[in-house]
């Protein structure tokens, strides 16, 4: 496939690329029925207009956008424009059609004339992100910076070429969200992709900045200026009419709605798209987000994603005086999003891949802090991360519960060297939420020794899909299941959260699967290391699986003892040891986990079975011992001290390198 690719770029570049664009295309007339020609400002363009000059109104139209000054767009400073290395890259990429899309991918050669339906690969992200243009706003930061008019014109080229290539068909609405197996064909098939409300809502914001970055051009005339604003009415109008139904994709295209309405108000649905979105938004916080500040699909990195929808959407909002359209209850509940990631996020600002999560940037998340911290300055807390603990305070406590939506932190500090767990137990969670009940991350001394397994592609053919199931599975998380099927039910109830004292307790207990419960109990011990006690109480019958899943690297199992000790270089390294029934084995799997798309990474995976023969519950007992000291020798020694399952209590005794503890608790 390289090898194909790079001889039909070798011709293309030997018989010449030129990019033709008619000097003068024409007016598109349309446009002038589409906007108020009587908004402030437009004046002049009525006027040519009414007297049948439309070429000279469309001069006036394109006078009148490069001298505005009244509208503000936050998300980009016009008078500091930088272009990365990175985008450099991408910008002259583009010029030759090697477009940049999915960062799992290598960016593709589309053909000197562009196959906007080339599809490389049957992964439904590859044809998604192509018609998201991720590389018209590097091009626009080549042009600005470098000043050189040919970026501009192989935008409007590319632009227009799209327009052509990609026209709006009428589907059925459930196709834009089918993943595999679609029976449309041809032009129809297309649609699906390029005309996704995700990424006409995509379009529509990434648009606005390539509005601003080419407008000086010389090649952005007024018959392209008339083209321009006839297909982003098109694209506002058709999001309109085709929201998604729920989730985070109905948050993002409402929040570029309101940003459509908001930086086109000459339109004259323009109200209209502003309350649209504003009136989803100021829905979808009370309905997608607990009252605990976490996001109803349980996935750290889409609760990051929706922050930023609401928060993206109330600054365009305050910039340009339509602030009071959001409650206060809809700031406040942004910050309450805010100090839930803060919660759950790690020493170095890492965020745990429960679910579809990928990992986000250090840097990144910094700046979403700064963002963050401009609104609410008053918080300490958003200012400390923002400044890297420069100013500000940190929360007055360690570990924290937020019980609506599942997720309980235990740690023993906020620093770099903290022991600090995540665990993941709540209710049933939205379309990126994963069959993971009681799965959790593991921090020690800089590094994370139980990353939970992420989710790698998103949808496909049947390959691709293979894939992402295997990811999903519940067997590739750290928790328990029955005959090794991934769980029926995901609707964690919390028994008990302890977060103070010597030693802090949460017990959850998950509905499973049909006649099969499972109470996961956590014990924090002396701020150092975990009990977990796990049980699996009903009347079903078969093979009852613990899974754990550890970092890459490599470690000492030790089969007769049911104990594994990681054997890493640097002093964060975590003895396992599981004590339950007679005739328990252990048994090595494969593991993986990714943090980014279509990238993974080996790791040691194991899992405790035991046969379960009659109605009696099956009762683990683990203890995950963190130390520095890669040739530390830790002894244990665990019993339970109530021989059979209580409904209403717990107690069992460890032993650690001699010293006793008594764990339990009453309900």
């Amino acid at each position: 496939m390289k090898k194909i690719i790079f001889l039909l770029l070798c011709t293309w570049l030997l018989t010449g690329h030129i990019t033709k664009i008619n000097a003068r295309t024409g007016v598109n007339e349309k446009i002038f029925s589409l906007l108020n020609l009587d908004y402030p400002g437009l004046e002049q363009v009525k006027a040519l207009y009414q007297a049948q000059k439309k070429e000279e109104a469309a001069q006036a139209l394109l006078n009148y956008y490069r001298e505005r000054k009244h509208i503000h767009h936050p998300d980009i400073n016009l008078e500091n424009i930088q272009l990365s290395p990175l985008d450099k890259i991408r910008a002259d990429n583009a010029m030759q059609h090697i477009f940049y899309g999915q960062d799992g991918y290598e960016p593709t050669f589309y053909g000197k004339d562009i196959n906007w339906k080339y599809w490389p690969i049957k992964d439904n992200e590859i044809r998604w992100m192509l018609h998201r243009h991720k590389w018209f706003i590097p091009m626009g930061y080549a042009y600005r910076v470098n000043k050189d008019e040919k970026y501009a014109k192989e935008w409007i080229f590319q632009y227009m070429d799209w327009i052509k290539k990609n026209p709006l068909l009428e589907i059925p609405k459930e196709e834009y969200e089918i993943l595999d197996n679609s029976s449309l064909q041809d032009e129809t098939e297309n649609n699906r992709f390029a005309w996704r409300p995700l990424e006409v809502s995509e379009r529509l914001q990434g648009q606005l900045i390539q509005f601003l970055l080419f407008l000086p051009a010389q090649s952005f005339t007024p018959d392209f200026l008339t083209e321009f604003l006839w297909n982003y009415h098109r694209h506002a109008t058709f999001l309109s009419k085709n929201y998604s139904e729920q989730g985070n994709h109905l948050l993002f295209e409402a929040q570029r709605m309101f940003y459509a309405g908001t930086f086109f108000p000459e339109f004259k649905e323009a109200s209209e798209w502003r309350k649209s979105g504003i009136d989803i938004l100021n829905h979808g916080i009370l309905q997608q987000v607990y009252p605990d500040g976490g996001q109803y699909e349980l996935d750290p990195h889409y609760h990051l994603a929706t922050i930023n929808i609401f928060y993206s959407a109330l600054n365009m909002g305050t910039v340009n005086g339509f602030q009071k359209e959001f409650p206060q209850n809809y700031i406040d509940t942004i910050e309450r999003m805010i100090m839930f990631y803060a919660n759950i996020c790690f020493p170095d600002y890492s965020n745990p891949c429960f679910s579809d999560a990928l990992l986000t940037g250090k840097q990144y998340t910094i700046n979403c802090y700064k963002k963050w911290s401009a609104l609410f300055p008053d918080n300490q807390v958003i200012r400390y991360f923002a400044t890297e603990g420069k100013e500000g305070t940190l929360p007055d406590y360690l570990s924290k519960g937020f019980t609506t939506s599942g997720f309980f932190i235990f740690r023993n500090s906020w620093g770099k060297n903290a022991t600090q767990m995540v665990v993941k137990a709540g209710p049933k969670g939205e379309w990126h939420c994963q069959p993971d009940n009681g799965t959790f991350e593991l921090w020690f001394n800089g590094k994370n020794l139980f990353p939970d397994s992420g989710s790698y592609v998103f949808a496909g053919d049947e390959e691709v899909m293979k894939l992402r199931n295997w990811f999903r599975s519940t067997s590739v998380h750290n928790t328990l299941m029955l005959n090794n099927q991934t769980i029926e039910a995901t609707e964690s109830v919390t028994k008990l959260w302890k977060p103070e004292g010597k030693t802090q307790i949460l017990v959850t207990e998950n509905p499973s699967y049909k006649d099969l419960r499972h109470r996961r109990s956590v014990f924090f011990v002396d701020n150092s290391f975990f009990v977990i006690v796990d049980e699996a109480i009903g009347k079903t019958k078969g093979t009852v699986n613990l899974h754990y899943q550890l970092c890459e690297g490599r470690i000492k199992l030790d089969t007769q003892n049911m104990s594994l000790t990681t054997v890493l270089k640097d002093k964060s390294n975590v003895k396992l040891q599981c004590f339950g029934p007679k005739g328990m084995k252990v048994v090595e799997e494969e593991g993986w986990y990714s943090i980014a798309y279509r990238q993974r990474a080996k790791r040691p995976a194991i899992s405790f079975n035991v046969e379960k023969k009659d109605d009696k519950p099956v009762r683990y007992i683990t203890i995950i011992y963190p130390f520095k000291d890669k040739n530390g020798e830790n002894k244990f020694d665990i019993r339970f001290k109530n021989k059979s399952f209580n409904e209403k209590g717990l107690e069992v005794e460890v032993k650690v390198n001699g010293k006793s503890h008594i764990l339990g608790y009453k309900l």
